[in-house]
Order: C-alpha cells, then sequence, then structure tokens
C-alpha cells in the first residue's frame, strides 16, 4: 500500500523521491510505502498551520466544541477498523489493548470540547475607579507534535485534542514505521470539517523532527519520547513554548505490609501491557526483603497465568511483539549487562522461536538486580519485571530516587499514612497506590517530576493558551 503525507488539508506525495518501506513486527511483511516528507513539504504545512490558527483564534468557544464533538463522534465509527491497522503496525494485542487504544483517543476530543466552554479568564482589580482590567484566553499558534511509536494514534491526539479545541493548529511528527493508523484517522479531521491546515501529518524520522522544531513559523513544541532526543529538541527549538514529556523508570515498590499477590498481578501486568513499551511501565520493583521470597513466588506465577505471547490477532493472546529492532537489541543488551552483574534470570530471558519474526520476546524476570545495572539505571522498553531487595521503607525510598528519572511510581502498602510518607518523599510526577506504574486515566495530569530528565508540562487546556492581559481606560475626560 502507497500511503500519502497530510498537508493543508489535502493528500501529497510530498516533493521529494525518497521514501520508507514499512514492514510489519506481526508478520514480518512489507505493508506500505511512506514519501518521505522534505524541507519543502514542512515549510508548506507550517504555512497552512499559520493560516488555520489565525482563522482558529476568532472561532467562539462553543463553535470549537461542536468541532471537537464532531470529532469524537464520527471517531468512534472508526475504531475497530483503524485498531486493526494500529496492531498490524504497532504489534498490541487487537482484542486486549488496541481497540480501547483508539477508542481512548477519540475521547480527548469530547473531554477538550467541554473544558474548552468552561476556560475563562478574571477581572482584576485596578487602583483607578476609571479603568478595568481582565484577562483572556488566546491560542498559542502553531504547534510542532513530535511523537513517538509505542501510542501512534493516542500520544498525538494528547495534544491535538485540548489545542484544536482552544484554537490552535499542529504538524504532527509520528515516526514513519507507525503512521498508518494516525493518517487513516485524519479522514475523520476532513469529515468533521477541521480547517484545512488546522492538522498536518508529515511522519518521518529524527531529521524530518529536527527540521520541524527549530522552523521560525513554529510557537510551540509538543515532545513525547525519550530523554535522549528531548534534549536535542530543547536545544534546538530556541525560545518556543513547550511541552516535554519524557522518559520514565517507574519504580514499583513493595512494602514489607503489602498484598504481595496484589502487588506481583500488577508488576506483571505493568511488564506485559504492551510488551512493556511504555514510557510508566515497571522498569523496576524495589521489594522490602521481608516480602521478597513470598514476592518473587507470586510474581512467577502471575507471570504464568496472564501472559500469553502470541499472534496479537488472537483473542487469547496478552502480549504481542516488540515493535521494532533497536527496542529488541536494547532488551538484549540490558538483560546480557545484568547477568553479567550477578543478576538472576528467573524465566523468559530472550527472543522466542517459532514466530513470523524475531522480535516476538519471552517474558521476563530478573531477580537479584544490581542498581548499577542498565537494567535498573534505564528504560527498558521491553517485556521484564526487574527486582531489586531493599532492607526497609527509607532505602526503597532512596533506592527510588537515585534515577535520573522521575515520571510515574507505584507503592503497594495497606498503610495509608505509609502511603502518604512514600508520595511525600518518592520524587515521581505522579505517585500510584495499590496499582500498577500502568495506571493510566485520560483526566490524568501526567509528567515529569522537577529535578528529572523526565520533562515539563502537561497537556491540559491551559497549556496550549496564553494569558492576555486587556486594560480599558473609562475616563471620557
Amino acid at each position: 500500500m502507497d500511503l500519502q503525507l497530510y498537508i493543508g488539508g489535502e493528500w501529497t506525495d510530498g516533493t521529494g523521491d525518497e521514501t520508507y518501506e514499512i514492514r510489519s513486527p506481526v508478520t514480518g511483511e512489507h505493508i506500505y510505502t511512506l514519501p518521505k516528507p522534505t524541507p519543502a513539504d514542512i515549510d508548506r504545512a507550517v504555512a497552512a498551520a499559520r493560516a488555520a490558527t489565525e482563522e482558529l483564534r476568532h472561532w467562539s468557544a462553543f463553535e470549537r466544541a461542536d468541532l471537537c464533538h464532531r470529532i469524537a463522534r464520527l471517531w468512534a465509527e472508526r475504531v475497530e477498523e483503524v485498531a486493526r491497522i494500529l496492531t498490524l503496525e504497532q504489534g498490541k494485542p487487537y482484542h486486549a489493548e488496541a481497540i480501547d487504544d483508539i477508542a481512548e483517543s477519540g475521547d480527548y476530543f469530547s473531554i477538550a470540547a467541554e473544558d474548552a466552554k468552561r476556560l475563562t479568564g478574571e477581572v482584576i482589580p485596578t487602583t483607578e475607579r476609571h479603568r478595568r482590567m481582565v484577562t483572556l484566553r488566546r491560542p498559542v499558534g502553531v504547534w510542532a507534535a513530535i511523537t513517538p511509536w509505542n501510542f501512534p494514534v493516542m500520544i498525538p491526539m494528547e495534544y491535538v485534542g485540548p489545542g484544536l479545541a482552544t484554537g490552535n493548529a499542529f504538524v504532527i511528527k509520528p515516526p514513519e514505521f507507525t503512521a498508518w493508523a494516525l493518517l487513516e484517522m485524519a479522514k475523520v479531521f476532513d469529515e468533521a470539517g477541521v480547517p484545512p491546515g488546522a492538522i498536518n501529518i508529515v511522519p518521518g524520522g529524527g531529521d524530518v523532527g529536527a527540521y520541524l522544531v527549530a522552523h521560525d513559523g513554529v510557537d510551540a513544541v509538543g515532545f513525547t519520547g525519550s530523554s535522549e532526543t528531548g534534549r536535542k529538541i530543547v536545544a534546538s527549538m530556541g525560545l518556543k513554548r513547550s511541552i516535554m514529556e519524557m522518559s520514565g523508570n517507574g519504580p514499583l515498590v513493595v512494602a514489607a505490609d503489602a498484598d504481595v499477590e496484589a502487588a506481583a498481578t500488577a508488576a506483571v501486568y505493568g511488564a506485559y501491557y504492551n510488551a512493556g513499551q511504555v514510557c510508566c511501565a515497571t522498569e523496576r520493583v524495589i521489594v522490602v526483603d521481608d516480602v521478597h521470597d513470598e514476592f518473587v513466588a507470586a510474581t512467577l506465577t502471575a507471570a504464568e497465568r496472564d501472559v500469553r505471547l502470541g499472534d496479537p490477532f488472537d483473542p487469547a493472546t496478552t502480549m504481542g511483539p516488540l515493535n521494532n529492532e533497536a527496542t529488541a537489541e536494547k532488551m538484549d543488551r540490558h538483560l546480557a549487562d545484568a547477568v553479567a552483574r550477578g543478576a538472576e534470570i528467573l524465566t523468559g530471558g530472550g527472543r522466542a522461536d517459532g514466530f513470523p519474526t524475531s522480535l516476538y520476546y519471552r517474558f521476563t524476570v530478573v531477580d537479584g538486580v544490581p542498581e548499577d545495572s542498565a537494567l535498573s539505571q534505564e528504560e527498558s522498553f521491553g517485556p521484564v519485571v526487574p527486582i531489586l531487595v531493599a532492607r526497609d521503607d527509607q532505602e526503597a525510598v532512596e533506592i527510588a530516587n537515585r534515577s535520573h528519572l522521575g515520571l510515574q511510581a507505584a507503592v503497594f502498602t495497606r498503610d495509608l499514612s505509609k502511603a502518604w510518607w512514600y508520595a511525600d518523599h518518592i520524587r515521581s510526577g505522579t505517585v500510584i497506590v495499590n496499582d500498577s506504574t500502568d495506571f493510566w486515566e485520560t483526566f490524568q495530569p501526567f509528567g515529569g517530576a522537577a529535578g528529572t530528565d523526565t520533562g515539563w508540562g502537561r497537556q491540559r487546556i491551559e497549556e496550549f493558551t496564553d494569558l492576555q492581559t486587556v486594560v480599558f481606560n473609562l475616563d471620557d475626560g
């Protein structure tokens, strides 16, 4: 299949000759060819976005809300069809994950529609009786949205939903190897009556993103991805507004008084959901020594019970393949490093045989993980439960915080006071009590903690607006 770029409300092959040839991680078969955007294509997309936001900024909040509600209604009609595309190009199980993934992506429009109608300014007191001072919310303008391959539809819509509802326009750059489902959903934008240029989609690699974020016509950057890429974006984007949501190394802490079976189930889920390719996955489990043996046994039981690696279109499958070879190779390196440093692989530990591609990875549990290993210090992004041991709660917090990342953490305890103590002491943008690090809600303010390399900002509707102050002089003399 030949796909096209979506620029200015039109489908185009672009102005270049280079293309991407994309194969499915599920079957290994070629699934589409995609044109590589050129600088001229990006220039056109930015110009179209500028024209669209100059129109949308003058729409009333209720007009923009109606538009978002139309998108949400039409979106719901395409869920199962587009979920199949998502599974084929990304690898996540169709029944267990992809359908909900696409359905939830449309929720961002209905939520933003209602939020926009309630986004108000203020009347500010002044020192002079003949003056009036008010604040208004204005759109920021043109956004570059640089989004990852693990949730190639949902994450862009985290930006587009609230951004469109407040009058902004977008140039979205998803990775080239998970672009099909998002491009398919662009048909919804056309049918809903989105102004041409308000949403542009130009999939590509790092060179496409680098040109886009440094573009003089871009007012703001929304980025979700690795901290390494985020540093490059921050260094090149100049004085632009930004929301930066970057890597996580989510610790799940199991206190001595925890419901150990529930903690093990949550840890396993957080490692097999989307094959561990989630920024808030179970990247580290820090277990207080008193319950270590019980937790290990419960984790192996939960893994045997809950994880079914296989064809992601099979209803029985709970875990599909990894998306790409770079991610699989990182898993290989991290496991080899952990074993070399003394860790013990209890189950799994490598790629599975008998599948159409080499990206199917066995669910893995590793005990005795050294704190200085790559498996502990870095984001592995694969189906692995790395177990570290702490003497007590204090040491568990210290281990959790000895990381340059701080996105989402979890703690299991039956003691409410202890739960609050952990929340006060773990440096993380979110702390989940008695649930998986992979807990997620569309209403959740999600992002990194200050002082970490996980970023800043939240995809909340206020972040897509600029506060303007207007002062009236009512003195007629």
